[in-house]
């Protein structure tokens, strides 16, 4: 994903100076607007990137999992760079209904056009990691969000041309916030709740519970958590009651194949207790946490 990113930036900056240029010369709210989103975009995009280049150093005394949580930070940080830019928009938009101007529909419509494809291809670039990675999702989202907001602009550029109407360039403005906010809250919740170590949404806390429970042996399970040390990977600690006794490092070694098998959880700890002591885990009760 390291080149995808750098690409993607590179196109995406040229673009945006383009596309603010020529939409102050069209007088177009609409181009603005995009260039103003694509913007964002980029820094996501070199937010995301760095995150990757950030995870990929090893854990040290003090970050005993490394930089891996960045990645997390990157996605919410994406998120609300967004949300405030889509608030500048909206208001400008809100203002522009008392006087649109006049409009330079050519270029509104061709530099839109080019939009399309600039986005539609960075889009392209992070399909496959996209479906496993919550921060390369998040920018093949507003990449792929970025092509279908263009062709919108181009849309209101040719109905402009036609009917001259010209009030429809603040309309596709709140119409590309809208569009925005509604991809990047979906965006903003997932990251919040990885940033405050929720399970993924992928994994059943209720489906991995039973599974410890049906293990042979094993009479009780307690002080579960799951969370995320990155937009990808996944921990797990876990205290097992088997009252047989430890059982070995081979039923060890299964558990945690098969966890990471079944849940895609990769870093599993396991404690295991016999539970006939008379000094019970603190931690069995499932609110001490």
């Amino acid at each position: 994903m390291g080149r995808a990113f750098l690409v993607g930036i590179a196109l995406n900056v040229i673009f945006v100076l383009v596309e603010w240029i020529f939409g102050v010369m069209a007088n177009s709210l609409a181009l603005i607007a995009d260039a103003t989103h694509n913007f964002g975009d980029v820094l996501g995009l070199a937010l995301a990137g760095g995150a990757m280049a950030l995870a990929r150093r090893p854990p040290s005394a003090r970050f005993t999992y490394g930089l891996r949580g960045t990645t997390i930070l990157a996605a919410l940080g994406n998120a609300m760079i967004l949300l405030v830019a889509t608030g500048g928009i909206a208001w400008e938009a809100i203002l522009r209904f008392q006087d649109a101007g006049a409009v330079n529909e050519t270029i509104m419509i061709w530099v839109a056009a080019l939009g399309v494809l600039i986005n539609a291809g960075t889009a392209m670039l992070f399909v496959k990691g996209s479906k496993t990675d919550l921060n390369v999702r998040g920018a093949y989202l507003h990449m792929a969000a970025d092509a279908g907001v263009s062709l919108g602009v181009v849309i209101a550029g040719i109905v402009m041309m036609v009917t001259g109407w010209r009030w429809l360039d603040p309309v596709a403005s709140l119409l590309i916030v809208a569009f925005i906010f509604v991809g990047t809250w979906s965006l903003l919740l997932d990251s919040v709740r990885l940033a405050l170590q929720a399970a993924p949404e992928s994994i059943d806390p209720v489906h991995v519970r039973r599974y410890f429970s049906g293990l042979s042996g094993v009479t009780g399970v307690h002080d579960l958590h799951i969370w995320a040390m990155s937009t990808t990977e996944t921990a797990l600690t876990v205290h097992l009651v088997m009252p047989a006794g430890h059982p070995g490092d081979e039923f060890l070694s299964d558990v945690i194949q098969q966890v990471e098998h079944k849940f895609r959880i990769g870093h599993v700890t396991i404690q295991i207790e016999t539970g006939t002591s008379a000094n019970p885990c603190v931690l069995a009760p499932d609110h001490v946490i």
